[in-house]
């Protein structure tokens, strides 16, 4: 269902939005965009068809730009470059096109302002490269990123700095948003990636830590944020198909467009598969639409309706000699009524959202950005129970930025406020063959969420900044229990200062360092509430220091950071529920995550075959996380090392491109070291190695094309793990990864 429409319904719906009328108040021709700024290269017409597409560099492009003489339009001066263009400096006021969605540059630019690890993953390094069918097609270069996955289409575990991991199901750690707006991390804290659809963004922002303080998250993960489109930077008319093993095929379409003061952008997605492993068929159709008007200038509201329709079989975890000798099996138990299969184990998400943002500018120095959103989701999950959830919530936000000179020195201050409430209705059933049979829970699971934050940078000299930054944060969790006495509320109220410094060395490279408090309140699956008392857990803390640099040049691409947290009070699983992924969580008293995050993108070699002004060029793309999680001085476990995430994990592509648009070559993912499954550090998974190449075509025009082959040796090996606090290799705790898989795509657009 899109929008509660059928999918015919919902195609027309797609359609109709096509067409806005033109207004006469701004008198432009149709898909006119708004004057903005260009970009310091030779027209399209003019200069040679880009590559861009495959390069990993396009993540950290410093873009040169002149700003265009278009009256009003045109903000702040920007400081001039040796060339006599004007570089972006992150100041909000410079955005163009769009005044509430900055660009891919625009948004790099003020990333660049951040004293911490911050990375941008533009479309074009994945959407027209691979089947670009989850969210680890996204993330999958980006240093400090661990994304695991349970089924073909289901993230077992995404971890950012050693985030999430005592969680077997849904993640937790990390906040999740699309458009910087509308939340895909509940008000409880969990966030499901069910929603998510990797062709319809623009670029995705990948904070870490606290450094996703612009979004009010004090997570020890960070943030992540999706950002699609407008019609200031969509092509009018975008079809793609894809294909591949195990049944995979994709469809998608898109439109966007400018008419006078309004543009449109809409997207549509289907995609269904039969999956690798037994009992794992799903599809989904997702939605993706946004409406933006001008109301002059410096004024622009725009408005999102997105929806999506999930369904998933789940095969389920099993143990290790089932994950490396049988992985297509499903986890089957003999016996009626116990495994997978009998309990067709699966999903179903149907989800709509609608939210609005209105950016207001004043002057060349000042972007006054608000909103609100609704969601509503009905989500069926049958697992040791037929679990029926029907969630409901709404908030806001409030972001001011403020970039101008204070006493001759610049002074940069981001300041705002969010809510987020959200009510669940979850019934709880005993599974019958899949079917729901006796309830044996029913209750109101209420979740507010209250931030408050500011961060200021104040340049003492022109390239350094000294930056402090503080959230505060109330968050309580209250159930209303219909069937027995579990009702109660629980409360929490969290502050997270930063202090950090940010030394631009040159316009292409940037130093900084930070040290931060991060805070969390547990999820409902935390928390325990009865009716004389809440023993639940006690928010999680960490104090993180971090240093690193990145830099930005036209043959080299670098991002590196060291960091170390301090934790006090870390979730932590005790006992896994056999065959569920839930867990019975604990704090731990104290324990330590620290590690190292290296990403570079490399012109190795120019002109093998072709010379000349365009040459021909060997890249290299490669990210590389350490991770050292343990616990500190534990009374049982010592300083061992927390379960579920391998400390080493590398992924690297080199790729041959040739100036006619054809592209070629291997790449890797390889984690060298077993890592344990277990407190006891007794139970592990294997070290493995996975090959995998690529050949397509894209050379900057409308058609672009690929096949990719993935996991090429067909190895055998653990992809993703639950964790417990003792196990075997007996324990059902292990998720076989995919076998060969071959995919092909073609994309189209007018």
């Amino acid at each position: 269902m899109l929008f509660g429409f059928s999918k015919p319904r919902a195609l027309l719906l797609a359609s109709a939005a096509v067409f806005i009328s033109d207004s006469s108040s701004f008198a432009q021709s149709s898909n006119s965009p708004l004057p903005g700024i260009t970009i310091d290269e030779p027209a399209r017409s003019q200069r040679p068809k880009r590559r861009a597409s495959l390069r990993r560099s396009d993540q950290t492009t410093t873009v040169r730009r002149n700003i265009a003489s278009q009256g009003d339009l045109a903000p702040a001066a920007a400081p001039a470059t040796a060339s006599g263009t004007k570089a972006l400096t992150g100041n909000p006021a410079e955005r163009s096109g769009s005044l509430t969605v900055p660009t891919a540059a625009e948004a790099q630019a003020e990333i660049n302002r951040t004293p911490g690890a911050v990375t941008l993953v533009p479309s074009s390094v994945y959407a027209t490269s691979t089947p670009a069918a989850t969210i680890k097609d996204i993330v999958d270069y980006v240093p400090g990123v661990l994304l695991r996955m349970n089924e073909p289409d289901q993230v077992g575990r995404l971890s950012i700095r050693g985030s999430g991991l005592s969680r077997n199901a849904d993640v937790r750690g990390v906040a999740v948003y699309m458009d910087g707006i509308i939340p895909l991390t509940r008000a409880t804290g969990d966030t499901s990636f069910d929603e998510i659809d990797p062709t319809a963004y623009r670029y995705t922002e990948v904070y870490k830590g606290a450094n996703a303080l612009r979004f009010g998250a004090a997570t020890l993960g960070g943030a992540l944020n999706f950002v699609t489109p407008t019609g200031y930077d969509a092509s009018r008319l975008t079809g793609r198909v894809d294909i591949g093993s195990f049944g995979f095929k994709k469809w998608n379409g898109s439109s966007g467009g400018v008419y006078g003061p309004a543009d449109y952008f809409v997207n549509v997605t289907r995609q269904q598969d039969t999956g690798f492993r037994q009992h794992t068929e799903g599809e989904n159709f997702i939605g993706s639409t946004n409406f933006g008007y001008r109301f002059t200038p410096d004024i622009e509201t725009r408005f999102y309706f997105n929806s999506a329709n999930v369904s998933r079989n789940l095969a389920g975890n099993v143990s290790k000699s089932q994950a490396l000798t049988n992985p297509a099996a499903a986890n089957i138990v003999p016996g009626p009524n116990n495994d997978n299969i009998d309990w067709n184990i699966g999903k179903e998400t149907d989800a709509k959202q609608v939210a609005n943002k209105t950016a207001i500018r004043f002057g060349s120095t000042t972007l006054l950005e608000f909103g609100g959103f609704y969601l509503n989701r009905d989500i069926n999950a049958r697992v040791f129970a037929v679990i029926d959830t029907q969630a409901h919530e709404a908030g806001g936000f409030l972001r001011l930025v403020d970039d101008r000179l204070l006493g001759g020195f610049r002074n940069r201050l981001v300041a705002g406020a969010s809510l987020q409430d959200g009510t669940q209705r979850r019934r709880q059933f005993i599974n019958n063959g899949g079917n729901p049979g006796k309830m044996n829970f029913d209750a109101d699971q209420i979740a507010k969420n209250r931030i408050l934050y500011a961060e200021n940078s104040f340049y003492v000299v022109p390239n350094v900044a000294l930056v402090a930054g503080v959230q505060y944060a109330k968050a309580s969790r209250e159930q209303r229990d219909y069937l027995g006495s579990l009702s109660g509320i629980a409360e929490y109220d969290l502050t997270s200062p930063k202090a950090g410094v940010l030394w631009e060395v040159t316009p292409q490279v940037q130093l900084f360092g930070n040290v931060s408090r991060s805070a969390e309140a547990p999820t409902f699956g935390e928390v325990t509430i009865t009716s004389t008392s809440t023993v639940g857990l006690k928010p999680q803390k960490a104090t993180t220091y971090e240093i690193g640099t990145r830099g930005d040049f036209a043959d080299v691409k670098w991002e590196a950071a060291i960091y170390r947290s301090l934790i006090q009070n870390e979730f932590q699983c005790l006992t896994s529920v056999a065959g569920t992924g839930f867990c019975t969580q604990i704090n731990i008293d104290r324990s330590v995550h620290q590690g190292v995050e290296l990403g570079t993108s490399a012109a190795l070699y120019k002109g093998l075959l072709a010379t000349g002004s365009r040459p021909d060029e060997i890249w290299l793309n490669a990210a590389y996380t350490y991770g050292d999680f343990r616990f500190d001085n534990d009374p049982a476990v010592g300083n061992n090392q927390l379960p579920g995430q391998p400390r080493h994990y590398m992924r690297a592509q080199l790729l041959y491109k040739h100036p006619s648009g054809v592209y070629f070559g291997p790449n890797v993912e390889w984690v060298p070291e077993r890592y344990f499954v277990d407190s006891a550090n007794t139970a592990y998974a294997d070290p493995y190695t996975l090959w995998g190449a690529k050949f397509g075509f894209d050379d900057g025009g409308p058609v672009t094309a690929y096949i990719e082959g993935r996991n090429l040796a067909n190895t055998a090996y653990i992809s993703s793990v639950g964790v417990a606090n003792q196990a075997t290799d007996l324990s059902k705790l292990f998720y076989p990864g995919s076998g060969r898989a071959v995919y092909a795509g073609l994309q189209v657009k007018w």
